[in-house]
C-alpha cells in the first residue's frame, strides 16, 4: 500500500491540530449572528477611534480621554446586570434587537454632532455613556445565545471563532480610521468614521432579525421563575459566589485591564512620540491585530485541559507584552508588542468565557454573562481612567509601561494565593450542566 494518501491524512490532521475550528459555522443560526457581529464591530471600531481622537482634539488632555471609561462603565455596571436578567426571561433575539438599536442611535448622535461641528466633550461623554447602555444590554443577550445556537462541544470553538472575527475588525477598522486621519482634517475625520459605522451596523439588524426566536427554557415544575428585576440579579450573583473559580477568572481579568490597557494614551504617544497621523489607527489595531493571529493558529485551544492554568499564563503575557510596548520608541516595535499582547489576550479571553459557559446553567446564564459584560468591559473603562490620570502624574510612558507590569505580576500573585483557578480543569461531557 501506498504511502502517499498516510501522510497526505496524517499532514491534514496536524493542521487541524493548528488552524482554526471553523464547525460552529455549520449551524445556520450561529454563522448568521456571526456575520452580523463581524460587520457591525468591524464598523464600530471607526468610532471607537474617532470618539477619543475627537476628545483630545477638543481638550488637549489625556485625562479627557480617560474619562469617556468612565461615561461607558456607568451604564455597563447598572444596564449590564440587568441586561443579563432580562436575557434569562425575555425572547433573546428580541432583548438583541431593541438593544442594538439603542446602540445605533448613540451612533447617529456621533454623526449628527460630528456634522455640526459642536465640540463639546461633554455631548461626547453623554454619547458614549448611552452607546455602553446599549452594548450592555446586547452583550450578555449575545454570549447568552451561543449555547443555544451550536452543541455544547463547540462552544469553544464557537467564542474562538466569535473573537478572532471581532478582532479582525478591531484590525482593519482602526488601520481604516488611521487612514482616513491621516487624509482628512479631524472634524472631517471623525465625520466619515461615524458615517461608516452608522452604515455598517444595520448589518448586525439584518442578522439578528433572521435569527430564530430565543424564548427561556421552560423551567421544571415547581422551580422557581427567574426574573429581570432585583431577584433575578441576585439570584445570579448568589451563584457566582460560591464558584471561585469564576470569582477568580473575573479577577484576573480586572487586573489586566485595569492595570494594562493603554488606549487612551494612544492619541498622546502617536502624536509625541511617532508624528500623529496614521500612526494612531496602527496602535488601536495593533491589539487585535494580534489577536487575529492568535485566533488564526487557535486549533489547540480546546484541545488544553489545565485551561485555568492557560488563562493565569495568557494574562500574565499579556501585562509584559504590553509593558515593554510602553518603552518602545519604534512604532513597529511598538505595534509587534502589542500584538503579542494581543494573541495573549485571545487566549485568556477564550477560556474565560467558556469556563462561564460550560459552569452557568441555561437558567443562569444571561445573569451571569451580565456580570461577565460588567468584567471584561467595565475592567478597559477604568484602565482608561487609570492611565488617563496616571499619565497626568507620571507621564505616559510610566503610566503605560508600569501598569504593564504590575499587572502581570498581581495576576500571578492573585492565581498564587488563591490556587483553585490553576487547578481547574474542564468537566467532561457528562458532568457538564445543561
Amino acid at each position: 500500500m501506498s504511502q502517499e494518501p498516510v501522510e497526505a491524512a496524517e499532514k491534514v490532521v496536524e493542521r487541524e491540530r493548528w488552524v482554526i475550528d471553523v464547525r460552529p459555522l455549520r449551524e445556520v443560526a450561529y454563522r448568521r449572528m456571526w456575520l452580523g457581529s463581524g460587520i457591525s464591530f468591524f464598523g464600530f471600531q471607526f468610532t471607537s477611534v474617532a470618539v477619543p481622537v475627537e476628545m483630545y482634539a477638543i481638550t488637549g488632555s489625556s485625562a479627557w480621554v480617560g474619562l469617556l471609561g468612565i461615561a461607558g462603565l456607568v451604564p455597563l455596571l447598572i444596564f449590564g446586570l440587568w441586561g443579563g436578567a432580562a436575557a434569562d426571561v425575555i425572547d433573546r433575539r428580541k432583548l438583541l434587537l431593541a438593544s442594538s438599536m439603542l446602540a445605533w442611535i448613540s451612533t447617529l448622535g456621533l454623526l449628527v454632532q460630528g456634522l455640526l461641528s459642536v465640540h463639546s466633550p461633554v455631548l461626547l461623554l453623554v454619547l458614549t455613556a448611552v452607546q455602553s447602555a446599549g452594548f450592555a444590554v446586547s452583550s450578555p443577550t449575545r454570549q447568552a445565545i451561543i449555547p443555544r445556537i451550536v452543541p455544547a462541544s463547540l462552544v469553544p470553538s464557537a467564542n474562538t471563532l466569535n473573537y478572532t472575527t471581532t478582532t479582525a475588525g478591531g484590525v482593519l477598522g482602526p488601520l481604516a480610521a488611521g487612514l482616513i486621519f491621516g487624509a482628512f482634517s479631524t472634524d472631517n475625520g471623525v465625520t466619515i468614521a461615524y458615517a461608516v459605522d452608522a452604515i455598517l451596523f444595520t448589518v448586525s439588524f439584518w442578522a439578528t432579525y433572521r435569527l430564530p426566536p430565543i424564548p427561556p427554557i421552560e423551567l421544571e415544575e415547581g422551580a422557581p421563575k427567574p426574573t429581570a428585576g432585583l431577584r433575578g440579579i441576585l439570584v445570579g450573583l448568589r451563584f457566582l459566589v460560591t464558584q471561585p473559580v469564576l470569582l477568580l477568572s473575573f479577577g484576573v481579568d480586572i487586573v489586566a485591564m485595569v492595570f494594562a490597557m493603554p488606549r487612551a494614551l494612544f492619541p498622546e504617544i502617536a502624536e509625541e512620540r511617532f508624528g500623529g497621523g496614521a500612526a494612531v489607527g496602527w496602535l488601536f489595531a495593533a491589539i487585535a491585530l494580534g489577536s487575529v493571529v492568535g485566533g488564526l493558529t487557535s486549533g489547540w485551544i480546546s484541545r488544553v485541559k489545565r485551561q485555568g492554568v492557560a488563562l493565569v499564563i495568557a494574562v500574565a503575557g499579556w501585562g509584559v507584552a504590553i509593558g515593554f510596548a510602553g518603552l518602545a520608541h519604534s512604532l513597529w516595535l511598538a505595534v509587534l508588542l502589542l500584538a503579542v499582547g494581543g494573541a495573549a489576550d485571545l487566549v485568556s479571553a477564550v477560556y474565560r468565557q467558556s469556563i462561564l459557559q460550560v459552569y452557568a446553567p441555561d437558567r443562569l446564564r444571561g445573569r451571569l454573562q451580565g456580570v461577565f459584560t460588567v468584567v471584561v468591559a467595565g475592567g478597559p473603562r477604568l484602565g482608561d481612567l487609570r492611565a488617563g490620570a496616571t499619565a497626568d502624574l507620571t507621564g505616559p510612558t510610566a503610566s503605560w509601561a508600569g501598569g504593564g507590569f504590575v499587572a502581570a505580576g498581581l495576576a500571578l500573585a492573585l492565581a498564587a494565593a488563591f490556587p483553585a483557578l490553576l487547578r481547574y480543569r474542564p468537566p467532561s461531557a457528562e458532568e457538564t450542566k445543561d
